[in-house]
């Protein structure tokens, strides 16, 4: 077991980054910074992968009506966290999110890095941007690394996962999105770590994914299922649509497959797990 590496955080993206790096997790809650300091003093690790998020038990919507809740999880845990780590001169890596700009399909560009065009919509967006500005601050002048996903798609079943959602809702919209790849998403974690890397990354696969050719793939291994496309704009919900870049990630040597390049490993997988 890999006893430099601490993960916080059992969710989604905390079991299957713990069962890659096979490394210690700790699920404990933290409401202060003792309860932060205490767990380093725990463990003693070299590194901290912070998974502790709230992205609401049916979608972002929920964090509405849990405010404090995602404030505490989204916003006061990483920066409580990022001053434990460097009180204790140890890295932390923060799992943040893409889900927090506003685009415009019809003129901008992928978004980078050092974009400031935030989308303060949502609650779950605004707990995101909370944290991350803080961090990426302290990552100037400390071991800080953070990594940008956006909408997990996985190659075995899960609750978080969007195949998942989208094979219940069986009703999707049509506009491309960036999307994280779970195994290439955990291949980059362990390479950025590997260099050392810090500041912010997106972590996300090239291009957009368009959520029908996702199901088109799935209804060629299940013939019977079907789905239908709606205007995303008739449902009336606050939602962030857009395209990161992974230029950044790229040249540290890290190779970033395009999303529509996985669809079909990713659904055969998926239903053999």
């Amino acid at each position: 077991m890999n006893k430099n590496i601490l993960i916080l955080g059992k969710g989604f993206i905390g079991e299957r980054l713990q069962k890659e790096f096979d490394c210690r997790v700790d699920g404990s809650r933290i409401n202060c910074f003792r309860d932060a300091d205490n767990l380093i003093k725990k463990y003693h690790p070299k590194i901290i992968i912070n998974c502790i998020g709230i992205t609401g038990r049916r979608n972002v919507d929920d964090c509405e009506l849990e405010k404090d809740a995602a404030l505490l999880a989204n916003s006061f845990i990483p920066v409580m966290l990022a001053e434990a780590a460097l009180r204790n001169n140890i890295k932390l890596a923060h799992i943040s999110s893409g889900c927090i700009f506003n685009f415009d399909y019809k003129k901008d560009k992928p978004i980078k890095e050092d974009s400031r065009d935030y989308f303060f919509k949502l609650f779950y967006s605004r707990s995101k941007i909370y944290s991350e500005t803080a961090l990426e601050a302290l990552s100037k002048e400390y071991n800080i690394l953070i990594t940008r996903i956006r909408i997990p798609l996985h190659n075995a079943k899960h609750p978080k996962n969007v195949l998942d959602k989208l094979i219940k809702y069986r009703k999707v919209i049509d506009i491309p999105n960036s999307v994280t790849y779970v195994p290439d998403f955990i291949k980059a974690v362990k390479h950025l770590i590997k260099i050392d890397a810090r500041g912010i990354y997106n972590v996300v696969n090239k291009g957009g994914l368009r959520y029908p050719e996702l199901m088109k793939v799935y209804q060629k291994y299940v013939p019977g299922f079907k789905y239908t496309v709606i205007d995303f704009r008739k449902l009336g919900l606050a939602r962030t649509n857009l395209i990161l870049s992974t230029s950044k990630l790229e040249k540290t040597g890290f190779k970033v497959r395009n999303i529509n390049s996985v669809l079909e490993e990713c659904v055969k997988e998926y239903l053999k797990s």
